[in-house]
């Protein structure tokens, strides 16, 4: 066994051990102490490529296909158990001899799931993230097989159709055939939300949030009206709170080597600016003051439907609660989205991060059978069916909704059946092949999607959400992706990702008069905790060309 994987998921294990005793699930019930290296069972695992099974029939002996599920939503709701987990076993599963179990994974702690249920040889068949470094870092850790592109062609042609191209261009690392992944159209439908009715109340109108100084005039005004304050969290898994604080354009070895989603910047510029902003927020009273206890998400929304904070950002469903939560509490709220200059200094430009063209970055665990794999692509294949997706994304007609005349599903917001959606209309499931539902026309996609996000009486929302999306797009870029694991980030990232919160946390909670000290002794601290071997290293893969 590589040695890496050894010691990575040992720890894991060893930090879990008395939680690993309720886990359960996966097909991977090898409980030896030291199982088949990752490079003896990929060998076992793979036909000679050309020649393929033919499970057309179903597998002869019942396989068991572990598919992993973000566990977020409503309360009542089971994420491996509900109308759509046995509506797949019944049209998919029961029909290829197939046992498909959904594997829960936590959002806001998917990386430490993952370990754990490694650790365990709980892990389901395919192991996901959304961000490249995060999945370069398990290929490193040498729990993932390599991949036969034929092979799913063979099993899942509709899905390699339409992914195949973009799995050759970025599925490669180290010239081994990795990852697969999901389409990305072009759109999103996260966005920030802000008390429309405090703004108007201190004489300003939303569209005056034009920069981040018109933003703070505004908090200064909140705060002498005795209304609230702006909505804060801790910063943690997602690292680019300070790309409108960067010079514009920036230059991509720039961005190379300071965005990363595995570990937070915090010496650059940009986070000085970026914080020093935060240490003003907070020494004048302007920002939720409690900002670092709120790390997840129904804590940040619960501050706001209480009518404590003033902005939410979130992804906008046409099922969403907090309009209705926000309204209980406070009768007279109104709602807009936040203009995207509003977090900008004067100066700059509204930069985010553009996605790559896929969405889930996929492999296959490295104790997943050759039969488990074929699952998976068939799986895919079913999944990638026009009518399946159809069903995933919308429901049940007449139940979850009614066609209209352009064929487009309109949802019944109030549908509380047997078949209702999870939160974000079951993405979660059907988002293994696609991130956004689409049709086969854009502007019926369009309108579709607008009629997804938007909830009732909230549709000018949407149109303003989508319309300052296209308003900013020349300023979302993609943060590169590495061709190579980066050690240094594999070996540091998670004490520094806890060291990050400590010393970011202290530099915002510093007296203004006494920031700078704070943020010069913290980077110094930071560099020397393994953040400036990272950057050594990314240096050299940069000026080895080693990214794209």
């Amino acid at each position: 066994m590589n040695k890496k994987r050894v010691v990575s998921l040992m720890m894991a294990s060893v930090m879990t051990a008395g939680m690993l005793a309720g886990c359960s699930g996966g097909n991977n019930n090898n409980q030896s102490a030291e199982p088949n290296s990752p490079a003896e069972t990929a060998a076992a695992n793979n036909q000679s490529e050309g020649s393929y099974p033919d499970y057309t029939k179903g597998f002869e002996k019942k396989v068991s296909l572990d598919i992993p599920v973000y566990e977020r939503a409503f309360e009542g709701w089971n994420v491996t158990d509900n109308y759509y987990t046995r509506w797949v076993q019944a049209e998919f599963g029961d029909k290829y001899n197939i046992e498909v179990n959904y594997v829960p994974i936590t959002r806001n702690s998917e990386v430490t799931d993952y370990e754990q249920l490694l650790a365990s040889h709980k892990a389901p068949d395919i192991i996901f993230h959304y961000d490249m470094p995060q999945a370069l870092t398990y290929y490193g850790e040498d729990v993932m097989q390599p991949l036969d592109y034929a092979e799913i062609e063979n099993y899942a042609p509709t899905y390699w159709k339409s992914m195949g191209e973009t799995i050759k261009q970025y599925g490669v690392v180290d010239d081994k055939n990795t990852f697969f992944f999901a389409a990305r159209p072009e759109a999103d439908n996260f966005t920030s939300i802000i008390r429309k009715d405090w703004v108007e109340k201190v004489g300003m109108k939303v569209e005056d949030l034009t920069s981040l100084e018109k933003y703070n005039e505004m908090l200064l005004k909140w705060k002498e009206a005795g209304l609230g304050v702006t909505g804060g969290s801790l910063l943690q898994n997602n690292f680019n709170y300070n790309y409108a604080f960067r010079d514009w354009p920036v230059d991509p070895k720039y961005r190379a080597l300071y965005s990363d989603l595995s570990v937070a910047d915090l010496t650059s510029a940009d986070t000085e600016r970026f914080l020093r902003n935060m240490n003003y927020q907070y020494n004048n009273g302007l920002i939720d003051k409690e900002f670092y206890l709120r790390n997840d998400d129904n804590k940040i929304k619960s501050e706001f439907v209480a009518g404590k904070t003033g902005n939410y950002g979130f992804y906008l469903t046409n099922n969403t609660d907090v309009f209705a939560a926000t309204l209980a509490n406070n009768p007279d709220a109104e709602f807009a989205v936040v203009p995207p200059f509003a977090g900008v200094p004067e100066g700059l430009k509204p930069q985010g991060r553009a996605y790559w063209p896929f969405g889930f970055i996929m492999g296959i665990n490295y104790e997943t059978s050759p039969e488990e794999r074929a699952a998976v692509w068939m799986y895919l294949e079913w999944l990638s069916q026009p009518e399946n997706l159809f069903k995933f994304q919308n429901g049940v007609e007449g139940e979850n909704y009614t066609l209209d005349a352009d064929g487009i599903a309109v949802k019944k917001a109030d549908y509380k059946g047997e078949s209702v959606l999870a939160q974000n209309n079951n993405k979660d499931y059907w988002g293994l092949v696609t991130e956004i539902a689409q049709y086969p026309e854009a502007d019926k996609t369009l309108k579709a999607n607008l009629r997804n996000w938007a909830p009732a009486g909230y549709e000018n929302l949407a149109d303003d959400m989508v319309k300052y999306y296209n308003e900013v797009a020349e300023f979302r870029t993609p943060d590169a992706m590495f061709t190579v694991v980066l050690e240094k980030v594999n070996e540091y990232k998670a004490d520094l990702n806890s060291l990050f919160q400590d010393l970011y946390v202290k530099c915002v909670l510093a007296p203004e008069a006494e920031f700078d000290a704070t943020y010069e002794a913290a980077k110094e601290t930071y560099l020397k905790a393994g953040y400036q071997e990272i950057l050594d290293e990314k240096q050299e893969a940069i000026d080895a060309g080693k990214f794209r």
